[in-house]
């Protein structure tokens, strides 16, 4: 077309790329490490390292509570991050343990081991769908925020890997007992998709009081250096106390949802 003929001769647009700020960048950047770490983890897995490969997962998981603490102290939360978060707790803490358990025992089952590990990856994917739904609930009251419905990603992640912890804390029969742990695992994928509500711990901590700064940063190094010294023993305890703590969770919550009812509905005098 002729520039005459141009409407109101404006020039042909020229299309520009918006500009990222780093405050929404840097959150993302720790997700994709944390996707990085997952990867290798299965790696890990394929070469039969599975210390590393255990290794890589707690590190994606620490990764990964990072982010989102990261996102909203930076004032960097955008949907583009919920969204990439979602697909890479999905490989993290659905298909890399998934994978770990299946190379390390299961495959000696063949179909059976394979069926129980794609339950518990699908769960994880259903699970993980449903979190995001719930984050659009305006009607959500604030308690309501320190706890999950069902069994949270990493924990279902470490969960799973608890016959492995076993085994490397010196029972060597565990690996053997490939139905227990097909049994083991469905029970894993069904606390993923379950209604159990779970104790998150999101409102506490939130902030930590000047005088107690100090001692939880020993606490903190202190934990780690337990994990470093006595990994299987310290991942054995942490599993099968989240484990015992699940129904105290179920009491608390119970406890809180009648009184939010007994205040949204009070008996007529």
């Amino acid at each position: 077309m002729p520039d005459t003929l141009r409407p109101h001769n404006k020039p042909p647009r020229t299309r520009r790329f918006s500009r990222v700020p780093v405050n929404v960048l840097i959150p993302n950047m720790i997700t994709l490490l944390a996707l990085c770490s997952g990867l290798t983890a299965i790696r890990m897995g394929l070469e039969g390292r599975f210390e590393l490969a255990i290794a890589a997962i707690i590190v994606a998981a620490v990764l990964d509570a990072l982010d989102g603490r990261v996102a909203r102290m930076l004032k960097g939360v955008s949907r583009f991050g919920a969204e990439l978060d979602s697909l890479v707790d999905f490989v993290n803490f659905g298909v890399a343990p998934a994978l770990l358990l299946y190379i390390w025992t299961l495959q000696e089952l063949k179909s059976v081991g394979w069926i129980a590990v794609l339950g518990f990856a699908l769960c994880m994917a259903l699970r993980l769908a449903r979190f995001n739904v719930q984050l659009d609930d305006p009607d959500k009251p604030v308690w309501k925020s320190n706890f999950f419905t069902g069994v949270p990603a990493p924990a279902g992640a470490a969960l799973l890997l608890l016959p492995l912890y076993l085994n490397k804390l010196g029972m060597p029969y565990i690996m053997e007992a490939h139905m227990p742990i097909v049994v083991f695992c469905a029970m894993m994928s069904f606390l993923l998709v379950s209604r159990i509500p779970t104790y998150s711990g999101k409102l506490l901590g939130q902030r930590v009081k000047r005088d107690a700064v100090l001692p939880v940063m020993i606490l903190v190094v202190l934990f780690a250096a337990i994990l470093l010294s006595f990994p299987w023993a310290t991942l054995t305890i942490l599993s099968l106390l989240y484990l015992a703590a699940i129904p105290f969770g179920v009491i608390q919550y119970r406890k809180l949802d009648k009184a939010t009812q007994a205040r949204s509905h009070p008996a007529a005098s």
